[in-house]
């Protein structure tokens, strides 16, 4: 299988100097202080992404755990 098809495709033809380029254009158009901003903000988005992703596991197993008749005994 190959790796580039994961990636998009102008993403995959992409070498050393290119990469160099996009970053650089990053740096001038959002400073070296928004940048750690910016990161922050990301590891945060996909923190609580994966908190939620957990949570709704949880609550999938908890209701395959649980009796199917549980409800109608106490009735």
């Amino acid at each position: 299988m190959i790796l580039t098809s994961f990636y998009p495709l102008f993403l995959g033809n992409l070498r050393g100097w290119e990469w160099l380029i996009i970053l650089l254009v990053i740096m001038l158009l959002f400073g070296g202080k928004k940048i750690p901003e910016l990161m922050r903000g990301v590891g945060k988005g996909i923190n609580s992404f994966k908190q939620g992703l957990k949570e709704t596991q949880d609550e999938i197993k908890k209701g395959i755990d649980e009796e199917p008749g549980a409800d109608n005994k106490n009735k």
